[in-house]
């Protein structure tokens, strides 16, 4: 079969060659570096075989979707983790974000920050092992044998149903996941867990309260000190701080979220209002000022009405 490379130029490779077998064939260096790959724009793992005429890309450290893949791979690590140090744990999700990842548990106990240096030992032990994710594809029933004692995993099955059903096994861990991952655990090069937060199952305060566990993790260790150290300059000239130190405003629990300017706040506020003022001003814009309210019928005919009206805010005035 012939497959197309970024720049355009192809290859022929025998029918069923992977994405790893793509990358072996351009060299042994692309080979050794190789974390996941694309097929035609879509991001698969270096086992998935490529078709007649596919566009493929290889992955590596340097991709910018390298991070993410490797940090959603951490959160299966984590997992992993928390289920062998606490026997009995159910897993929920465990997405990476644009700064690390995180995974949502229901414990026989609640943990705390005290438990994380025996999380991250853990966590690194699995590192070191260098075991393989692997993925398979399951039927409904397979995912509900696997998934026997996992409440919330045999719930979101149920929502699969016209879904291909797809596993990722790493160690003793076991997920429902549509990748990708990285190839092995060793690839990962510093980790770290940051905090814990209360979350509810699907975000349904009537559901059951989980402890979600935040972490990152980086490819060098160079990288996740450079990282802490932004963090903790951030920390220095956060507003919410600084507001405080320099009696900007103040917060008050009749009104979450919402500051109270004091005077001195007042006048940051009225200088930064003029300043916007001039510039438009200059700019040829002028100001207007429209009500507050409206009549619904308004936001029925721009359509909000029919998909935001649960958070908009509405009230009775004169019937």
């Amino acid at each position: 079969m012939e497959i197309v490379l970024p720049d355009g130029s192809k290859k022929t490779l025998d029918a069923g060659a992977t994405v790893a077998d793509v990358a072996a064939s351009i060299g042994a260096g692309l080979a050794k570096a190789a974390l996941a790959g694309k097929i035609d724009g879509k991001l698969v793992d270096l086992t998935t075989p490529a078709h007649d005429g596919a566009a493929v890309e290889i992955i590596t450290a340097k991709s910018p979707e390298a991070l993410h893949i490797l940090r959603h791979s951490c959160a299966h690590i984590m997992a992993e983790a928390v289920q062998e140090l606490f026997p009995g744990t159910q897993i929920a999700f465990g997405p990476a974000t644009d700064d690390g990842y995180f995974y949502d548990f229901l414990l026989p106990e609640n943990i705390s920050s005290d438990d994380f240096g025996a999380i991250e030992k853990k966590m690194q032990q699995i590192i070191k092992a260098n075991e393989p994710f692997v993925r398979e594809v399951v039927t409904i029933d397979q995912a509900k044998e696997i998934f026997a004692d996992q409440r919330f995993k045999l719930e979101h099955i149920d929502d699969l149903a016209d879904e291909q059903i797809t596993i990722y096994r790493h160690g003793s861990f076991v997920d429902l996941c549509s990748g990708p991952h990285i190839p092995s655990a060793g690839k990962i090069g510093a980790i770290k867990l940051m905090k814990l937060a209360g979350a509810y199952w699907r975000a349904d305060a009537s559901r059951e309260q989980l402890q979600r566990l935040y972490g990152t993790a980086f490819f060098k260790k160079a990288e996740l000190d450079e990282y802490l150290h932004n963090l903790e300059e951030a920390e220095k000239r956060d507003h919410r701080k600084i507001g405080r130190e320099m009696d900007l405003f103040m917060m008050r629990e009749e009104a979450p979220g919402f500051p109270f300017f004091l005077p001195n706040g007042m006048v940051l506020k009225n200088t930064l209002l003029d300043y916007w003022r001039e510039i438009h001003r200059k700019a040829g814009y002028v100001e207007i000022s429209t009500p507050m309210i409206m009549n619904k019928q308004l936001w029925m005919t721009s359509g909000h009405w029919d998909h935001y009206k649960d958070n908009m805010y509405s009230t009775v005035i004169d019937d």
